[in-house]
């Protein structure tokens, strides 16, 4: 497995969790990571990214409460999520991106992880 994704569960609405996303030394050093998530009936969308550098950027959705980082001694990126909502529920995917044409602001998903759910009660 070279993402294991870990951290979902149960928590009621305002409540927050922390996602984390191992990954092997190979895949994290050279990509980007991200995170993604599916609602039921939805597909699934983009949630937050975090470059090899250290540059983050968000949805809109999720501004101001969630928060991606990532530890490059440990291979792992997280997602610490704050003041979550009914409508955060859904299934949380980290993945391993790359831009490409480098430079276009185009990604492209190499790796995706398994997904852990995200319950949120209201």
């Amino acid at each position: 497995v070279q993402l294991q994704a870990s951290g979902g569960g149960l928590v009621q609405a305002g409540g927050s969790l922390r996602l984390s996303c191992a990954a092997s030394r190979t895949i994290f050093s050279i990509n980007d990571m991200g995170w993604y998530r599916q609602a039921p009936g939805k597909q699934r969308g983009f949630v937050a990214r975090i470059t090899t550098g250290g540059s983050t950027i968000y949805a809109d959705s999720v501004k101001g409460r969630f928060t991606i980082s990532r530890d490059n001694a440990k291979n792992t990126v997280y997602l610490q999520m704050n003041s979550l909502k009914s409508e955060d529920t859904a299934v949380y995917y980290c993945a391993a991106d790359r831009e490409w044409p480098p430079g276009t602001g185009v990604y492209y998903t190499h790796y995706w992880g398994q997904g852990t759910l995200v319950t949120v009660s209201s």
